[in-house]
């Protein structure tokens, strides 16, 4: 299950940026989630809940924003939403793509309580 190894880096990633010398405890954490992962949303928000208690994340809420796999078609440039697993332009069969996105993991808010002084 490599979500769990995965949803504990997303911890130790968002204890490393906590404002240092406050307690205060996280009450969510959104993640941009690229379809091209092939990470199962539910599994790591389950991982993630595992992963936090114990830590200033305990008891906080996962908000899990996916993202589609879009590509660049290297042969005739068409841009297009491709599915999760198999990735050829829609316009001309071209197995060359390029990925534009779909393969983010990315943590990009932290929403903290209010300072407990």
């Amino acid at each position: 299950m490599h979500e769990l190894s995965i949803a504990r880096g997303i911890v130790e990633a968002v204890r490393q940026h906590l404002p240092s010398g406050e307690v205060r405890s996280v009450k969510s954490v959104t993640l941009k989630l690229g379809d091209f992962t092939r990470i199962v949303p539910e599994s790591l928000a389950f991982c993630f809940e595992m992963a936090t208690e114990g830590t200033a994340a305990q008891g906080a809420k996962l908000k899990i924003e996916t993202v589609p796999v879009r590509c660049l078609c290297t042969a005739c440039g068409a841009g297009f939403e491709a599915g999760r697993y198999v990735v050829l332009c829609p316009n001309c069969g071209n197995a060359g793509v390029e990925l534009i996105s779909g393969n983010e993991l990315d943590v990009v808010e932290v929403e903290l309580s209010e300072s407990s002084g």
